[in-house]
C-alpha cells in the first residue's frame, strides 16, 4: 500500500479535516429479516439502536420509492431528531422516474429530515455510466427537488482515477466515497491503513479537481466496515474480532481526523442472497452489521 504517500495530501487538507470530530452514520436496508418490507414502525426501532451510539443521528437509504422507503422513514426521522440521505436508483428510466416521484411527493414536508439525495450507489464502479451520463441524472433530480443537496456514492477508485471528474466539475454538491479493505482482500492487520489510503486518495483527487480544500463539495465516506461472518475474500476473514478492531482503528480513527462517514451496515440482512465477488469467490453480505438482525450489538461502538 501507499499509506505513506497519503499523508502529505491529509496534512495538506488539515485546516479542513481536523477542526472538528467527523459526524458517524450508519446505511441502512429497506427490509426486515424475511425480506419483506419495512414500516414506519420498523424504521423507528432502526434509528432508536443507532441513537445509541456516539450520539449518530443521520442515516442513509439507497431508494426513495423502493419499499416506499421515503413515505415510511421520514416521519420516524422526525419523530426521533434524525437526518436522512435518501437514495435515488438510476439504473433504470423506470426506477429513476419512481424515486423522483418519491422525492417530489414526500420530501416538501420533511425538509429539515432530508440531508441530501444520492442519485446511485456505485454505478461509475459496475459500468453503468459515465460520469458525464450519470450527471444528467443528477441534474434531473436536482432540477425535480430543488433546495436540497444532491450528489452520488461510488467506489473510491472511481473519484481517484478521474472518472468522476465530470460531476466534481459539474456542480454536485455532495460525494460519497465507499472504500472496503475487505473487498481488497485485505488482512485484519493492514485494514486501516488500506482504508485511510484508499479514501484520501479518492478525496484529494477530487479537491485537486475542484480546487478546493474548504468550502467545496461536501465529502463522506459513504460505506466502509467489516464482517463478522460469512466468505472469507483471498486474505480477508471475517470475523467478530475483526469487526471490532476495524471499528475502533478505521471507524474511530477517521471520525477523530474529522472525516464523515456511514459504517456499513447497521444490521445484518440475512435474506440477502449470496453473490459472486469480483474474483469470482462467494461474497456473503449477510453478515455486515454492526448490529445483529435482532437490534442487539454485537460489539461496544464507543470510541
Amino acid at each position: 500500500m501507499r499509506f505513506s504517500t497519503i499523508i502529505p495530501l491529509a496534512l495538506a487538507a488539515a485546516p479542513a479535516v481536523v477542526s472538528a470530530a467527523g459526524s458517524l452514520g450508519f446505511a441502512l436496508g429497506d427490509k426486515k429479516t424475511d425480506g419483506s418490507c419495512k414500516f414506519q414502525a420498523d424504521w423507528a426501532a432502526d434509528l432508536k439502536a443507532i441513537s445509541t451510539v456516539q450520539s449518530s443521528k443521520i442515516v442513509r437509504t439507497y431508494s426513495a420509492s423502493e419499499c416506499n422507503t421515503a413515505k415510511e422513514i421520514l416521519p420516524a426521522a422526525k419523530a426521533a431528531g434524525f437526518k436522512v440521505i435518501l437514495g435515488v436508483w438510476p439504473d433504470y428510466d423506470d426506477s429513476l422516474a419512481k424515486d423522483e416521484a418519491a422525492l417530489i411527493k414526500y420530501t416538501p414536508d420533511y425538509k429539515d429530515q432530508v440531508y441530501a439525495i444520492t442519485v446511485g450507489s456505485e454505478t461509475m464502479y459496475r459500468g453503468n455510466f459515465t460520469g458525464p451520463e450519470l450527471l444528467q441524472r443528477i441534474n434531473k433530480i436536482k432540477k425535480a427537488v430543488p433546495g436540497f443537496k444532491v450528489g452520488t456514492a461510488d467506489s473510491w477508485n472511481k473519484y481517484q482515477d478521474g472518472t468522476a471528474d465530470a460531476l466534481i466539475t459539474g456542480g454536485v454538491d455532495i460525494l460519497l466515497a465507499n472504500g472496503f479493505s475487505y473487498w481488497q482482500g485485505q488482512t485484519d492487520s493492514n485494514a486501516t491503513a488500506s482504508f485511510f489510503d484508499d479514501i484520501m486518495q479518492a478525496f484529494g483527487h477530487i479537491q485537486q479537481v475542484s480546487g478546493k480544500v474548504d468550502g467545496g463539495i461536501e465529502l463522506w465516506v459513504g460505506e466502509t466496515g467489516w464482517p463478522t461472518d460469512g466468505s472469507k475474500y483471498q486474505a480477508a476473514v471475517p470475523s467478530l474480532e475483526g469487526a471490532k478492531n476495524y471499528w475502533k482503528k478505521a471507524i474511530c480513527g477517521i471520525t477523530a481526523w474529522g472525516v464523515n462517514v456511514f459504517y456499513f451496515e447497521a444490521f445484518d440482512e440475512p435474506w440477502k442472497p449470496k453473490s459472486i465477488g469480483q474474483d469470482g469467490s462467494v461474497a456473503d453480505e449477510t453478515h455486515w452489521g454492526a448490529w445483529n438482525a435482532d437490534r442487539t450489538p454485537k460489539f461496544s461502538m464507543e470510541c
